[in-house]
């Protein structure tokens, strides 16, 4: 354990009337009338609502005004993870809660790259909404049937997913850059009823036809009844064509007038979502969401972490591959504009996102930390280009965000902005630890737990440590546990999943530390760390050194297996025109010595062309720690970029 330091100074402390409007300093006041308490902050906020869990949640649905029936119960069986069970008498709908505005306001821009753009109103995308509701009902759509979709970011997509499950059908998508395999491996474990999907899609400029793939992965789908195709970058009359009971959605939609949307009201418990993890290593998991649990933590985080209001515009760079789409879809419930894009955010320069947040008054800008740093290595300062009037808030998730790049958020983007760093999962279609609007921002640090949420870091006892790395756990139930992972017998996989490691503890696999501010430092993820010498060490803290180098675009960080012990690898992609020679191997080893320890320099320092991605851009250490190893990668369609796997393997420098 180091020694304890004087506290740094914060990036960023929020004014004093940025703190009085903020929607978290209203809910205090309410939890505080509700309880007789008087919290003086979110930490004591936060103590309350681990200590009584039940009035935290019955405070987060009156407070965001859940439409739906509460009935008598808060929670039973609290003392079991899995197994408690939030409101278990009430009664909504999920797409009830979001479809909340009407009128002509924009609820919906989306801009695909430059080649598309055009929004819709609330009204609009009631009509929508309503038309596609009917035409699935006709086609005999019910509660619990699943419909899938192979779509880009776009207002198609939000609409299909709202008609599905306001009559409580379970809403399932991957993005349409997936290979035939990938999307087989998703969609043929849950058999969907209908398939929405693009005709095409743009990336850089160029556009690519999925027509073919269409076509192989419907004929693989035996309980596939319909695919609607959405007109895009594609050719639609020929996807028509070769693909059984196929139609446009406009042709879908066209026997039904719009009329008010009706809401089918289920159980909290209902199944909302369907989601997928990377695959990395297997099938991809089928993890089953709960439409109230869903619906209360996402009201929570937007309302509360992220300061979400009425009239908000709100961006997240995600696809719908990613569960950041649907978190980023649930921001219709506090009445906010969702701003959409598709693409790649570098089509036309680095400047195309900063375009379209000033374009467009964006008041979150939500990306990933990968992005934060190609943009600062991209030499664009957005602070001197831009305005960027509206922007209140950025978030960064994905992968842990470099202290270098929390710096350059102030520095190169906006001085008076909220940087929220964020982590959570798509186990939890949402966020363990996340900003707080309220309080400061200090370099390399998420601000801490959600509410509601005992995120702690244990040792390898199981007990609670501050100062140290560990374990990042969840202590106690919250209501947006999965319900289950779809076909598990017996929930095995869900319980190995978890619950595993410790007992009646969900145990996240994310290696992290607590810090004496009760911030929060991911490591990176657990089944990655390094452990040469039997010391444990996070490939986080090596790439905070490596990629603050002009020379290092980006790095991948394994341990290999070498003479009864482990020695680090490290793999970095250089900047165009430098090579890896025993100068720059020097300095990298020197700048990872004196950043972070002794333990953390590699053994070996190996010039690469490429690193492996998932198709959330997150690097995949583990296939390429497998790959060194001679072992098979088990699920190459989980990457965005399999081919890349082929540079890690029987490399001569690793062989002595």
């Amino acid at each position: 354990m180091t020694e304890p330091t004087a506290t740094p100074e914060p990036l960023w402390s929020p004014a004093e009337d940025r703190i009085a409007e903020a929607t978290m300093t209203r809910f205090r006041a309410f939890c505080g009338e509700r309880s007789g308490d008087s919290f003086a902050d979110t930490p004591a906020l936060h103590r309350w609502s681990l200590d009584h869990t039940e009035d935290f949640w019955d405070a987060i649905w009156d407070f965001g005004g859940v439409v739906g029936e509460k009935g008598e119960r808060r929670l039973i069986d609290g003392d079991k993870m899995p197994g408690a069970r939030f409101f278990p008498d009430a009664k909504l709908n999920f797409a009830e809660n979001l479809l909340r505005g009407t009128g002509g306001r924009d609820a919906i821009v989306f801009k695909g790259e430059d080649k598309v753009s055009y929004r819709w109103s609330w009204d609009e995308l009631r009509q929508k909404v309503s038309m596609l509701q009917q035409a699935m009902r006709a086609m005999g759509i019910g509660p619990g049937d699943r419909v899938a979709a192979l779509m880009p970011n776009m207002p198609e997509a939000v609409a299909g997913m709202l008609a599905a499950t306001s009559i409580g059908a379970v809403w399932s998508s991957a993005s349409p850059d997936f290979g035939e395999r990938g999307v087989l491996d998703r969609f043929g474990q849950i058999e969907p009823k209908l398939l929405i999907a693009c005709d095409g899609y743009w990336y850089n400029g160029k556009a690519f036809d999925i027509g073919d793939k269409l076509k192989a992965v419907t004929a693989r789908l035996p309980t596939l009844e319909k695919t609607v195709i959405v007109s895009y970058a594609g050719d639609t009359g020929n996807a028509i064509a070769t693909l059984p009971n196929a139609d446009t959605m406009d042709g879908f939609m066209a026997p039904h007038m719009a009329r008010e949307v009706e809401f089918t009201r289920l159980p909290f418990d209902h199944p909302v979502y369907i989601l997928f993890s990377s695959g990395t290593t297997g099938v991809p998991k089928c993890i089953v969401h709960r439409a109230g649990g869903v619906l209360l933590q996402h009201l929570k985080e937007h309302l509360l972490h992220a300061d979400t209001n009425p009239g908000d515009r709100v961006f997240y760079f995600t696809t719908l591959g990613w569960m950041m789409w649907n978190w980023l879809v649930s921001a219709l419930a506090c009445e906010a504009t969702l701003l959409l894009f598709d693409g790649s955010p570098f089509a036309g320069g680095p400047e195309i996102l900063f375009d379209y947040a000033d374009a467009e008054a964006m008041t979150l800008f939500g990306t990933s930390a990968k992005y934060i740093d190609a943009v600062r290595k991209s030499g664009l300062e957005p602070k001197t280009t831009h305005r960027l009037e509206k922007l209140k808030s950025m978030a960064s998730t994905g992968s842990p965000l470099s202290p270098e790049n929390f710096d350059f958020v102030y520095a190169g983007i906006k001085s008076d902005i909220h940087l929220a760093s964020i982590s959570g999962g798509t186990d939890i279609v949402s966020c363990f630890v996340l900003g707080d609007p309220t309080r400061p921002v200090y370099s390399g640090e998420i601000q801490g737990p959600g509410l509601g949420m005992k995120v702690e870091v244990w040792n390898e006892n199981g007990q609670p440590v501050t100062g140290e790395k560990g374990e990042l756990v969840c202590a106690a139930p919250f209501p947006v546990m999965p319900l289950k992972f779809w076909n598990d017998e017996g929930d095995k996989k869900y319980h190995a999943a978890y619950f595993e490691r410790f007992d009646n503890v969900w145990c996240h696999g994310d290696y992290a530390e607590v810090t004496p501010r009760g911030g929060i430092i991911i490591h990176g993820r657990s089944d990655a760390t390094l452990n040469p010498g039997g010391v444990r060490i996070g490939t986080a803290e090596i790439y905070n050194q490596v990629e603050q180098m002009d020379e290092v675009l980006e790095a991948i960080c394994i341990g290999q297996d070498w003479d009864d012990d482990v020695r680090v690898i490290l793999f970095v992609r250089l900047t165009e025109g430098v090579t890896l020679d025993e100068e720059l191997t020097k300095a990298i080893k020197t700048k990872i010595r004196n950043g972070a320890s002794p333990r953390h320099v590699p053994a070996k320092v190996i010039a690469i062309a490429d690193i492996p991605r998932t198709k959330s851009g997150k690097i995949t250490e583990l296939a390429v720690r497998d790959v060194v190893h001679g072992r098979e990668v088990k699920n190459k369609e989980a990457l965005a970029n399999p081919e890349a796997l082929d540079l890690y393997r029987d490399l001569d420098a690793l062989k002595s």
